[in-house]
């Protein structure tokens, strides 16, 4: 007997909502064994998970079921991440974080005339 996978993934905390984790299971964000599958189907212990969140991807192993949602430590133990995918999400934070200290910061908030001109600008692309 297995659990449904929109709440497993609810109870591992890789989505805040029920819902949520629904709507991507159905979006083909979340794959079972390398398959896209139905929010109603059952994951068993030892599966592999593949979660597609935005920019962040994890592969995990189920190691345990819930029913229901517990705290963070409990939901810790219902999966072990591959190396593989832990490695590939340090290597994408790295990469952000980069990206974002190679931005420069403006020197100050845009007065009244400039945010005018900046929406004028906006609108005219639209």
């Amino acid at each position: 007997m297995g659990t449904r996978i929109d709440k497993w993934l609810w109870a591992a905390r890789f989505f805040k909502t029920r819902s949520l984790a629904k709507q991507h299971v159905e979006g083909g964000h979340i794959k079972l064994n390398g398959q896209r599958i139905k929010p109603a189907r059952d994951v068993q212990v030892g599966d592999t998970v593949q979660i597609q969140k935005g920019e962040q991807q994890w592969t995990v192993e189920v190691t345990g079921l819930a029913e229901k949602r517990g705290s963070a430590k409990m939901a810790a133990t219902l999966y072990a991440e591959t190396e593989a995918s832990r490695a590939a999400r340090e290597e994408q934070a790295a990469l952000r974080k980069a990206l974002r200290a190679s931005q420069v910061a403006p020197a100050h908030k845009p007065d009244k005339k400039q945010r005018r001109q900046l929406l004028r600008v906006k609108h005219r692309s639209d």
